[in-house]
């Protein structure tokens, strides 16, 4: 299946969007590994409506203006990494949780170190917030984007 994409830049780096006929499938950051997401054959095209309404509603999420977004999501991956990507979906915006938290809600309390790869493998990230899953103690750790994209996305929802 041919994929389509297009680049975002942002205030957390230059991001790639990518997306097939129906639904986005994933976020890639600038400066990740390659390996992270594999993809199948990239076409660039600027003007995909998803990517064009993923672009429309990053944009506001990085404005202040969006704390929910609005897009058909395909993730692609086992059983497993699909129902931590489903977790990351119903973290509210603005809150965080451990990897211990999304453990227990999959079901799988013992769970802690596959939930920290499942997250880390998260292909639509931003919209998936896998930013919003911390270390027990509260602290950032593990972050595709890096540390310091991270910090950048969570101050961006910290609500005063």
């Amino acid at each position: 299946m041919q994929l389509s994409y297009l680049f975002l830049d942002s205030p957390v780096g230059r991001l790639k969007l990518v997306a097939h006929e129906t639904a986005l499938v994933a976020v890639i950051w600038e400066n990740e590994n390659p390996n992270r997401v594999r993809l199948a054959e990239l076409v660039e095209n600027p003007q995909h409506p998803i990517l064009l309404k993923t672009v429309q509603q990053l944009n506001e999420y990085f404005q202040g203006k969006r704390q929910k977004f609005d897009l058909p999501l395909d993730f692609e991956g086992t059983e497993f990494q699909q129902k931590v990507w489903q977790a990351l979906l119903t973290i509210p915006f603005g809150e965080t949780r451990s990897y211990k938290q999304i453990a227990e809600q999959v079901g799988n309390v013992k769970a802690v170190r596959a939930v920290g790869a499942a997250n880390g493998k998260n292909p639509i990230s931003i919209i998936a917030p896998c930013h919003r899953v911390v270390g027990a103690n509260g602290k950032l750790v593990g972050f595709a984007g890096g540390l310091e994209n991270k910090d950048i996305l969570l101050k961006i929802e910290k609500t005063e």
